[in-house]
């Protein structure tokens, strides 16, 4: 029961056959099974399970189905459903301390958007999830919340930053969650989970400022379909009198309506690149990214091999140029006069982007973003979508901090060497062209046994089309069952130097 998609539960609280009091016990036993505790390991996805609250939330959607007849207004669309939120997404009187020192005991004095949305809703928030420091890695471990491990093989990381979201997800411990995107932090754990996860054209989903102006970044959501990740898409989309940046409507329905299953491919026309430009991509991520174009094309879509013009070396320059300017300060300031206590990634993040920032003007740095958004827009014409790894490596260590870079296994055996982790995973270009809409799904497992995603990404502003491909593609790829054992894979993760 703990891993019933959102939809189905539904339909079972419609039905009466089943109640989310019962639905939120399945997914706390769950909970108390695999996550751990400080005696014993396990999957540690969350900061916080808040079983009171979510009990007398979950109760109170018991008594309203159980009140519902034909003729009434429709319920609210997330009414029972488990969710976990982010920890960086305040909740109104808990704590708000993203992972650092410098603001351990911090309380949130509002609700974030998203959370607002989702109770409005009738979600029950029953946990809330890691991240790593200030969500500012591709992999989840901090001092304050210890490790988080991928429930498909507990040597291996979730990825991040909404890594414990994923894994949350992927053990059964969530039905939903909200995570964030600054650099691929909502795709890469999707795809290193087997989940589904969505970055939204910037805007979509409201943020709490003052970074919620960074162009770079945006809130989402996280599902185990993408007919769940669509409708906590629409619940969570939509200006926010808080975010001036907001925009669109809210709920509309666009996106569940997008979804055609495997008869969405019909006509479709896919661009595919397997490498990005230069990306170097693990043999057995490149084959199941060609079975999934396979796939498509079998069911009616035209695949067109395009090609871009960049080095993951120009793109890192390129982030760390903005995150220079915008992140990198703001997280400096924040964590002045804690330095000695923040994970060894932060401290790095932080001396990476000042570099950066000392070589690059920010007028320079939006030159170098305008030519990354031009050259994707050339690529993509005449395409309705483009289909591209999400990541190039098949696992990063659980605790790995990768900080002298990281050596990664092309597809014809030989190794590369990255400068910095961020490289393996071919997401940040679509943060740097942040009008974008970009959904990550499963595409199989990896040679270790970690899951494998392909990223569907559409024109500027056409979510639609993302979500109708991605519905396709989850009709037409066997994946694996979710692991009920978890962490049954073990194996040896890219080399760092």
């Amino acid at each position: 029961m703990a891993f019933l998609d959102a939809h189905a539960a539904r339909e079972r609280f419609r039905s009466g056959d089943l109640t989310p009091s019962a639905l939120l016990e399945a997914v706390l036993s769950r909970i108390d099974a695999v996550n751990g505790d400080g005696d014993r390991p396990g999957v540690n996805a969350f900061t916080e399970i808040l079983a009171d609250s979510a009990r007398a939330a979950a109760r109170a959607a018991d008594a309203a189905y159980a009140a519902a007849r034909p003729g009434d207004a429709p319920l609210p669309p997330l009414l029972g459903i488990p969710v976990a939120t982010k920890e960086k997404h305040g909740i109104a009187g808990l704590t708000l301390e993203q992972g650092l020192a410098a603001c351990r005991g911090d309380i949130a004095s509002a609700h974030h958007p998203v959370v607002e949305r989702v109770l409005a809703a009738g979600g029950v928030i029953h946990g809330r999830t890691t991240s790593p420091e200030f969500s500012c890695a591709t992999t989840t471990h901090s001092p304050m919340w210890g490790v988080t491990r991928n429930p498909w093989n507990l040597d291996a990381t979730p990825g991040g930053s909404s890594g414990g979201a994923g894994a949350a997800l992927a053990a059964g411990m969530a039905v939903l969650a909200t995570a964030s995107d600054i650099a691929g932090s909502t795709r890469i754990p999707a795809a290193f989970t087997g989940t589904v996860g969505y970055k939204a054209p910037y805007g979509r989903i409201p943020g709490a400022p003052p970074l919620s102006a960074d162009w770079y970044r945006g809130d989402g959501p996280m599902g185990r379909t993408v007919a769940d990740t669509a409708l906590l898409a629409e619940v969570m989309g939509g200006r926010h009198p808080v975010d001036h940046a907001s925009w669109g409507p809210q709920a509309n329905g666009s996106l569940t309506s997008a979804l055609q299953g495997a008869a969405g491919a019909q006509g479709l026309r896919v661009g595919l690149s397997l490498t990005l430009g230069d990306y170097p991509v693990a043999a057995s991520i490149r084959e199941r990214t060609l079975h999934v174009a396979r796939a498509l094309e079998a069911a009616g879509a035209e695949i067109v091999e395009v090609s871009l013009p960049w080095t993951t070396d120009r793109l890192r320059r390129t982030a760390f140029a903005h995150f220079g300017h915008i992140l990198g300060p703001a997280m400096a300031r924040l964590t002045a006069g804690t330095e000695a206590e923040l994970a060894d990634y932060t401290r790095r993040f932080i001396a990476d982007a000042a570099r950066a920032a000392s070589q690059e003007s920010l007028p320079d740095s939006l030159a170098l973003d305008a030519a990354v958004q031009s050259e994707l827009a050339a690529a993509m014409a005449g395409v309705d979508v483009l289909l591209t790894p999400t990541q190039a490596v098949e696992m990063l260590d659980a605790d790995g901090a990768y900080l002298d870079g990281i050596d990664v296994r092309d597809a014809d055996g030989s190794t590369r060497h990255l400068e910095h982790y961020w490289e393996a995973h071919l997401t940040s270009p679509f943060n740097i062209a942040n009008r974008v809409p970009v959904l990550s799904v499963p595409s199989g497992l990896s040679s270790v046994g970690v899951p494998i995603g392909v990223q569907v990404v559409g024109h500027p502003f056409d979510e639609a089309t993302v979500f109708r491909a991605g519905s396709a593609i989850t009709d037409l790829v066997a994946v694996p069952p979710f692991p009920v054992e978890i962490g049954a894979g073990r194996a040896a993760s890219p080399r760092s130097r």
